[in-house]
């Protein structure tokens, strides 16, 4: 991955897909199927008032963008890449503090990619809150 497509992604996931913008989204890491990912906790994001916890939804987005941008990682910035599948553990609740969704290349196909994605507490990487596997669609540029 050259410096001009690592550049590009970070771009794209920070601040060219307006829902990734809107979670406020960062990448920490970028690397050909090995990509890591911030979501700054929100207020806005908590799904459990009681507890303080994260929605499950809001979990799930950043398991399916980081494991998207991690088999994109290894094609060409002009492929597109689409979810097929993506199945989701939520492990522990996720309370007052960012998390960061950690992906890794599993498998790739001429078509399909499968990435596997961990979700931990920034404060504390050894609390895993929950992991995901997505499958997606490669359409490779022509």
């Amino acid at each position: 991955m050259t410096d001009e497509e690592r550049a590009f992604f970070r771009r794209l996931i920070e601040e060219g897909i307006p829902f990734n913008a809107f979670l406020g989204l960062k990448v920490l890491h970028l690397e050909p199927g090995d990509c890591r990912l911030l979501l700054p906790f929100r207020s806005e994001f908590v799904g459990d008032a009681r507890r303080g916890a994260l929605h499950g939804g809001v979990i799930s987005t950043l398991i399916d963008v980081c494991g998207g941008f991690t088999v994109w990682s290894r094609g060409h910035v002009d492929d597109r890449v689409a979810t097929i599948d993506l199945r989701v553990d939520y492990l522990m609740p996720a309370v007052d503090g960012d998390i960061v969704a950690h992906g890794r290349l599993r498998l790739l196909g001429n078509r399909v990619g499968n990435a596997q994605v961990e979700v931990f507490s920034r404060e504390h990487p050894d609390r895993l809150l929950a992991e995901g596997k997505g499958v997606y669609n490669i359409r490779r540029r022509r």
